[in-house]
């Protein structure tokens, strides 16, 4: 009887334990601004960036543009061509007026118009994606189309990441499992 029971907790114990792994991780689809037609000249300079600032983005979330394609654009821009507003050299451009990126990398991103003048007017965005490791889970919505993916440029000083957050995050689940039925055994003797 006494092992029955043991062996149902720690089923029950891994099935909750696994069901949040997977709910913390599910990504989100982010309309940039907050709303439609956000991506153009704000009211106030910082308004895009304060918005960016309240939200929490992390790998695995879409960015989503929408903007008038006819008079407006998106660069991907390096930090100093961001805060100088230069459309020189972009990393990557976007024309369609209805962007999506994946962000599948931590880090800084820099986003300018690519209209004269509208960078200069306060149309830019910093996005700051965090890691797994300091990512709070928010509610979740899937992403709704095939968006292009948004990896930060690799300089010299800088090798890109393996992917083997999944597996750390593994073996977290199986080493808080093993921890919990411990646990559990000890107390049940």
């Amino acid at each position: 009887m006494g092992l029955m029971r043991f062996s149902l907790l720690c089923f029950v114990t891994f099935f909750v334990l696994f069901s949040l792994n997977f709910d913390a991780y599910e990504a989100r689809e982010f309309v940039v601004g907050g709303k439609e037609n956000s991506w153009r000249i704000p009211t106030s300079a910082d308004t895009l960036n304060m918005w960016a600032q309240h939200e929490r983005f992390k790998i695995g979330d879409s960015l989503v543009f929408k903007y008038d394609s006819k008079n407006d654009s998106v660069l991907r821009v390096e930090e100093g061509d961001y805060k100088k507003c230069i459309k020189a050299k972009p990393i990557e451009e976007y024309h369609d007026g209805n962007t999506t990126i994946n962000i599948n990398e931590s880090g800084a991103f820099f986003f300018i118009s690519g209209a004269d003048g509208h960078c200069e007017k306060g149309e830019k965005v910093e996005i700051r994606v965090l890691s797994h490791k300091h990512s709070a889970p928010p509610p979740s919505q899937a992403p709704k189309s095939s968006p292009a993916t948004l990896t930060p440029p690799v300089t010299p000083a800088e090798s890109p990441k393996s992917g083997s957050v999944g597996l750390d995050l593994w073996i977290m689940d199986v080493f808080v499992v093993a921890v919990a039925t411990t646990l559990v055994g000890i107390s049940m003797v």
